[in-house]
């Protein structure tokens, strides 16, 4: 009925995961939407018809309901859908102009949200279908972003729209560049899931390095970098976490000890201590970089909920469930070990990451349901 722009793998992939899946009515409408953005060619009057059909044909599939756990912290959220039909918005960043960012991989676009107003402005990136990704500031105020389709890093200067790129190395061997972070003497570093390897800008003299991980097909994903400025990651591809020697780039794995763990993000708290979000068996690990020891919590909506964004702010890690629905935000007390959850109220739709705002919010980004998010804590 449709058919899929071949010209990068993230479109081919994007066709399959289409047809192996179910959804409700809004969320096919979303859905055809991302794919008319990255070159799907469905007729504007066509495309009702085909969310009527792909709706009826392929409905949606029962996910695990959201489990509810009541505590005594409060929050507030506050949300707003972004301009673009089909977007998908990835990952967030809030800026200490109190401005709220995201990457619309679906879209090519940056957005910038003024939370006080509502008011949204999107920023066209210099290549055509890049799949911005993953997002961060610099301390001169620049946006930078990976190009997850384009085998680049971008920098966005907010004031001018002039984007500026940075190829990979190798764009054939180095795809899918994936989450950056700067570190505190001003290097960017990087993971490239689908190369399996770990990259480090230097922005002033434009110098890229890029190495392998050490095992193979590990998927490199999310990266932190600790109260040492020493970079983490996590292989969502191995049951590892892995830190970078920041002159050599070396890379020391810690091999998690079950071997269905699937970590995709993690947040490094005060005490130094490695918080992962466990995809794939729906927990929340900790691991001591100390004495390797790896702690445990099954998350409270079950093996399936697969965990997803993930922070720590203060005594208590919070994250997402992206598995069941509604979505939920999680909140994990580091000194208790108990949990409280909150229901997303758009659903979420995934959110895939989440950041701490300077004055204390959580940022999300709601994939699914081509929206952003703030949440206060009361």
């Amino acid at each position: 009925m449709t058919t899929i722009s071949t010209f990068h793998s993230g479109l081919a992939s994007l066709a399959s995961t289409v047809a192996r899946a179910g959804y409700s009515r809004e969320t096919w409408s979303n859905t055809v939407q991302m794919m008319v953005n990255v070159g799907a060619q469905v007729p504007a009057n066509q495309v009702g018809a085909v969310v009527d059909y792909l709706a009826k044909a392929l409905p949606e599939r029962p996910q695990p309901p959201a489990v509810i756990v009541p505590g005594n912290v409060r929050v507030k959220f506050r949300e707003w859908f972004v301009p673009t039909p089909g977007s998908r918005p990835h990952d967030p960043l809030a800026t200490s102009d109190g401005m709220l960012w995201y990457t619309g991989q679906f879209a090519n676009v940056l957005g910038r949200l003024d939370p006080r107003t509502g008011e949204f402005r999107e920023f066209k990136l210099k290549t055509g279908n890049s799949g911005p990704h993953g997002l961060v500031a610099d301390r001169d105020g620049f946006i930078w972003y990976t190009s997850n389709f384009k085998a680049r890093l971008g920098r966005l200067d907010p004031k001018t729209g002039e984007v500026r790129e940075y190829p990979m190395p190798d764009p054939a061997t180095t795809r899918d560049p994936h989450t950056p972070i700067f570190d505190r003497e001003g290097l960017l570093w990087f993971t490239v899931q689908s190369g399996n390897k770990v990259g480090r800008l230097d922005p002033e003299s434009g110098t890229m390095k890029v190495v392998e991980s050490p095992t193979p097909r590990s998927r490199p994903y999310g990266i932190q970098v600790d109260a040492n400025d020493v970079p983490w990651f996590v292989e969502f591809g191995a049951n590892k976490v892995a830190r970078i020697d920041r002159d050599t780039m070396a890379i020391h794995e810690y091999t998690l000890p079950h071997a269905d763990s699937r970590p995709r993000r993690l947040a490094i708290a005060g005490s130094g201590q490695i918080y992962y979000s466990d995809y794939s068996r729906g927990y929340l690990g900790r691991l001591d970089p100390k004495t390797g020891d790896v702690t445990e919590w099954p998350s409270p909506g079950g093996p399936k909920s697969l965990p997803y964004g993930i922070l720590a702010k203060g005594d208590a890690i919070w994250y997402s469930e992206s598995g069941v629905k509604p979505n939920t935000l999680v909140r994990f007390d580091m000194k208790t070990h108990e949990f409280q959850t909150w229901a997303i109220p758009s659903g979420g739709g995934v959110v895939r990451n989440m950041v701490l705002a300077p004055d204390g919010e959580l940022a999300l980004a709601l994939s699914g349901v081509n929206g952003v998010a703030l949440v206060k804590i009361e």
